[in-house]
């Protein structure tokens, strides 16, 4: 097993790969993508680390030493886990893609794929749990979306204002990317042509939640920070 160094709120993923080429070239090129990166190499492995670790998405190989990839998606999904599962698989029939995505896929690649159609796929499994998600890492903080409060690593929760929140909930929901102005303004602040009430709102969550809470990226726009 590997593991990438990243930050806080960096997503997690799991990879779950027998090929000793492909799976280390996946997990570095995930890792520098941003993910936090773990690598499995049989299917039991990989059983252990999707019931003890928390992932938003894992890739899995459909056929596995130990337990075929599709028999340890069943195990996962019976157990409740909630990740984003994609299989690739050398197997393109279209039987073999109908009983993934019915055992529990919420995508299929067929070997030999294209590097940067896998890295989209993934990115875009990461979306879909983040927006589907109750709650959001912000750090060592969580971003509670029901409730539209932030709670802290000492259990205390800060309540946030209808614009606070949707502010904070459109950074968390993609932590590596860096938002304009104009596009948070667009998105949270549609009834007002003034970007200025963006740099106000980053104002107040800084104060309730600490400067470190919204990076400024100067020359570009805002980010997602830490607790």
């Amino acid at each position: 097993m590997t593991a990438s160094i990243s930050t806080p709120s960096a997503p997690k993923l799991l990879i779950v790969e027998d090929d000793r080429e492909l799976g280390p070239m996946l997990s570095g090129l995930f890792a520098s993508e941003g993910y936090a990166v773990d690598l499995a190499a049989d299917g039991q492995q990989g059983l252990h680390l999707g019931l003890s670790r928390p992932y938003q998405v894992m890739v899995v190989d459909r056929r596995l030493p130990g337990i075929d990839g599709l028999e340890l998606l069943g195990r996962l999904r019976r157990r409740a886990v909630t990740a984003r599962v994609l299989i690739l698989t050398a197997l393109g029939d279209h039987h073999e893609r109908v009983r993934g995505l019915d055992g529990g896929a919420d995508d299929y690649l067929v070997k030999p794929f294209h590097i940067d159609e896998l890295v989209a796929r993934v990115r875009a499994l990461t979306r879909r749990f983040a927006e589907e998600a109750k709650q959001l890492p912000i750090g060592t903080g969580r971003l509670d979306v029901e409730l539209h409060q932030v709670e802290l690593v000492d259990g205390s929760a800060v309540q946030l204002s209808p614009r606070e929140f949707d502010l904070l909930l459109t950074l968390a929901l993609r932590p590596r990317s860096v938002h304009s102005r104009a596009h948070l303004r667009a998105r949270v602040f549609a009834d007002t042509s003034a970007e200025s009430l963006v740099d106000t709102y980053v104002y107040y969550l800084r104060r309730k939640l600490g400067r470190e809470a919204v990076l400024t990226v100067h020359g570009y726009g805002y980010q997602i920070g830490t607790l």
